[in-house]
């Protein structure tokens, strides 16, 4: 597809119509090579953690923050922990309840244990999610780029947690599925998806914050003359989120701020000291690992990919997401190291890098290949490195 094509298609967000009903051309060759790249990750992460002499596949049900998620699923919300050093007391409150809420369905119904439901229920997620970036990437630039965008996002560094029992693939599934509606004109799917994707994590209020801003200029730049179901997607997709966050003020006693109070007790609050210095501050100069180094050459490769999606001229929708996502990333408080992870989702940032890879594959076939191979056996070695080795938080 031209690049004058594509763009034409960028200046009418939500103006295509109705997706067709088949599936895209080539998808099933990017699922496959998706799967391929994730299995070999999952094979690694068990192989650590067998030399390390943990029980089979522990890393990938019960790594960091999966271990509360199955708890709640097992017990229900209501732990409390109180830190010694800070006297803070952290509650799962502060964990959305999409996630646990399947996996208590799933292993109610399979007679399995929480963390199987959980493993599986990342993985169908994470096979949705990669069809959904694939229908965004056929959409705007065809076969060959969207390839190129799932083989990207299936190797970046922190992909790891697209195996894990983690709430990056539901959220990212439920989020790439609502942008495509958006791009076809279904305002009220992408508002129900929208909606979906606030209830499984904090950051789900990007996905609502895009479809909405969508379904406004849409609104302006027809003068009023709304396509059917548009106000009803844009009302839709914050509830999820809303919703959420007032049952935990209720909880609390607060309903306006218990949430966020919730929050601070994780040391995660809004922080509006955005630059680049209160990113080297955040990385410690010893005793961390490759997690600090790496999370921060991600976060700036973050910020240049950005700025690359709006001189590309991508649909408003997809800048809205990505840029939500990146801003959280950046001007919330916490462990500095967890930031990639929280940018997984953000999958339209590696469009224009996706468009070089399908150029370089059909010029340079043999020796892109052997690039992208290696870059994904790095990936592979340090996503087990993170799921099962850092002492840092994923």
């Amino acid at each position: 597809m031209s690049t004058s094509s594509a763009l034409r298609r960028s200046d009418r967000p939500g103006g295509t119509g109705r997706p067709p009903v088949e599936s895209p051309p080539g998808v099933l060759r990017a699922l496959a090579l998706f799967a391929a790249v994730r299995l070999a990750g999952v094979a690694v992460v068990v192989a650590v953690d067998g030399v390390a002499g943990r029980p089979f596949g522990k890393s990938l049900a019960h790594a960091w923050d999966s271990v509360w998620y199955l708890h709640i699923a097992e017990h229900g919300y209501g732990t409390q922990v109180r830190i010694t050093s800070t006297g803070a007391v952290q509650t799962d409150w502060a964990f959305f309840p999409l996630y646990p809420g399947l996996i208590r369905a799933l292993s109610g119904l399979l007679h399995l244990t929480a963390g199987q439901a959980g493993v599986l229920i990342a993985w169908a997620c994470a096979l949705i999610a990669a069809y959904g970036v694939y229908a965004v990437g056929h959409h705007l630039h065809g076969q060959a780029v969207a390839t190129a965008l799932v083989a990207l996002w299936a190797a970046l560094p922190h992909a790891v947690v697209l195996s894990l029992a983690y709430t990056e693939p539901l959220f990212t599934a439920c989020a790439a599925w609502a942008l495509y509606a958006v791009l076809n004109g279904r305002w009220p799917a992408a508002g129900a998806l929208a909606l979906v994707a606030g209830l499984s994590r904090p950051s789900g209020i990007a996905a609502a914050a895009a479809v909405t801003t969508a379904a406004v200029y849409e609104a302006v730049r027809r003068r009023g003359r709304v396509p059917p179901g548009l106000w009803a997607g844009a009302v839709l997709g914050p509830l999820g989120w809303i919703a959420y966050v007032l049952w935990v003020g209720r909880q609390t006693g607060d309903l306006l701020h218990g949430y966020f109070r919730v929050q601070s007790a994780w040391r995660s609050q809004l922080d509006l000291s955005v630059g680049p210095l209160r990113i080297l501050r955040s990385m410690p100069l010893d005793g961390t690992g490759a997690a600090y180094p790496v999370a921060v050459c991600v976060v700036l490769a973050g910020i240049l990919l950005f700025c690359l999606l709006c001189l590309d001229r991508a649909p408003l929708v997809l800048v809205v997401f990505a840029g939500s996502l990146l801003l959280l990333v950046l001007a919330m408080s916490g462990p500095f190291s967890s930031r990639p992870r929280f940018l997984l989702p953000a999958f339209p940032l590696l469009i224009p890098a996706a468009r070089a890879l399908a150029t370089a594959w059909r010029t340079r076939l043999r020796r892109t290949r052997a690039l992208y191979a290696g870059l994904t056996a790095v990936s592979l070695l340090y996503g087990a490195y993170l799921a099962a080795l850092a002492p840092k938080p994923l």
